[in-house]
């Protein structure tokens, strides 16, 4: 079917799963599960333990491949691409253990994670000149997260907070088009709480986010819409103050009959 003259051809999803589908042996973690996110979209997964949140993200990100369904990324069909490809095409993540390289400075670890890695330049890393090129932005980041003033400390010698933001500025490094953040709030102070908001607030428009997270409040701050997952399949996805105060996602976080919503009892896993 052809557009009408002068009609707009809207824009691809920035994010599409089609019956998205992963098991392992017997259980299945994630069941016939779709989304479609537009660019520059807010949007959370939430659910109970074991409710497949992780493996979802694992697999938007490459780090497992489904079973069944699809993965498009602007329109192009991403299901099989590595991880790395992924991360060229621009997709991002933390992660829930920070994954930092503890022998590497704090600014080394954001110069790496945003360094345009390919296979046959891998000896680049090593060029003076270039590195010198990739600090100032690496110095950037560091100071949207707080750790300007650590820059030159080992990263191994960061408390737990500050190896969040450190995960996090590292998935900022790479200038990312997807960005999925896996319970980044979790041990976090509530100063560093607010400092994530504030960071999560002033990314630019265009990026999309997917926030796995088990503080509601802060799902609630961030994100605009929700699905809400149980035992890998969508119970739920909306709008989300409106989600989040359904039965079916009550019913979700602490059985049948509960009067309870999600934010009386936030869920991990």
């Amino acid at each position: 079917m052809t557009s009408a003259p002068g009609s707009a051809v809207p824009e691809p999803p920035v994010l599409d799963l089609a019956r998205l589908t992963r098991r392992y042996g017997a259980f299945t973690a994630v069941d016939d599960v779709g989304l479609r996110l537009p660019a520059g979209a807010r949007h959370a997964v939430i659910g109970p333990n074991g409710a497949g949140k992780t493996t979802l993200l694992n697999l938007i990100a490459g780090t497992d491949r489904p079973d069944h369904g699809t993965i498009t990324l602007d329109g192009t069909d991403i299901t099989r691409t590595p991880t790395a490809g992924r991360s060229r095409l621009g997709i991002a993540r933390s992660f829930q253990q920070p994954s930092v390289i503890g022998e590497l400075s704090v600014l080394d670890n954001i110069v790496l994670a945003g360094w345009p890695h390919h296979p046959k330049r891998r000896g680049a890393w090593r060029s003076p000149s270039r590195y010198r090129l990739h600090t100032a932005s690496a110095a950037s980041h560091l100071k949207t997260v707080g750790l300007a003033d650590l820059a030159h400390r080992p990263a191994a010698t960061l408390s737990h907070g500050q190896r969040r933001m450190l995960d996090l500025a590292a998935a900022l490094a790479g200038r990312p088009r997807l960005l999925l953040l896996d319970e980044p709030a979790a041990g976090l102070t509530d100063d560093d709480i607010g400092r994530l908001l504030a960071i999560l607030g002033a990314l630019p428009p265009h990026v999309a986010v997917i926030l796995v997270e088990h503080h509601v409040e802060v799902v609630a701050q961030v994100c605009s819409t929700v699905t809400v997952l149980a035992a890998g399949r969508t119970i739920a996805t909306g709008p989300t103050r409106e989600v989040l105060t359904r039965p079916e996602v009550r019913d979700a976080y602490h059985g049948t009959g509960s009067t309870a919503g999600p934010a009386a009892a936030p869920a991990r896993g």
